[in-house]
């Protein structure tokens, strides 16, 4: 896909195992007030879900995988060394060789670093869901009203990029 690789290339990229679990849980509930995610008036709970991660334990990429694969959740810990995308490399080269021809993302509407980070990477705007943010609020009532950059949180932007097969 031509994308430059920014990070060294022997960083280690696994699986989450059995040992990362109570790791994984003390971070979604730190960083997102909880193990459940909703994403597109869906509930999902991060614990049971595939997961990646870098290095050790630098950045969490947590999917999930059928006819098409959706991105739940990615972070780094440390910003702008090139971890997110080696996870996201990762998942797309696992991705194709399961033959899983698209790759989704959604965001929020104040999110204006990963709309950057995602396009950087080849993906495009796929839709735009005005007030989900809003009805996802019944389900999650934690999700704040304001965001970063103290922009209201409202609407949702899903993002695809297409996967190559490999052979």
């Amino acid at each position: 896909m031509g994308r430059r690789a920014f990070v060294n290339p022997a960083l280690a990229i696994r699986h989450v195992t059995a040992t990362d679990r109570d790791w994984l849980k003390e971070i979604l509930e730190r960083n997102w007030g909880g193990t459940r995610i909703v994403v597109h008036g869906r509930e999902f709970d991060c614990l049971n879900l595939p997961a990646l991660i870098a290095g050790e334990r630098r950045g969490i990429l947590i999917y999930r995988a059928a006819e098409l694969a959706e991105i739940v959740l990615l972070e780094s810990f440390d910003p702008g060394t090139g971890l997110g995308t080696a996870l996201i490399h990762a998942l797309i080269e696992e991705l194709g060789k399961q033959h899983v021809s698209t790759l989704r993302v959604t965001t929020t509407n104040d999110n204006v670093e990963a709309l950057r980070f995602y396009q950087r990477r080849g993906f495009r705007l796929r839709e735009l869901r005005v007030g989900a943010v809003d009805r996802a609020r019944i389900l999650k009532p934690s999700i704040p009203e304001i965001g970063m950059h103290s922009i209201p949180l409202r609407d949702e932007l899903e993002l695809e990029l297409p996967i190559r097969h490999s052979k």
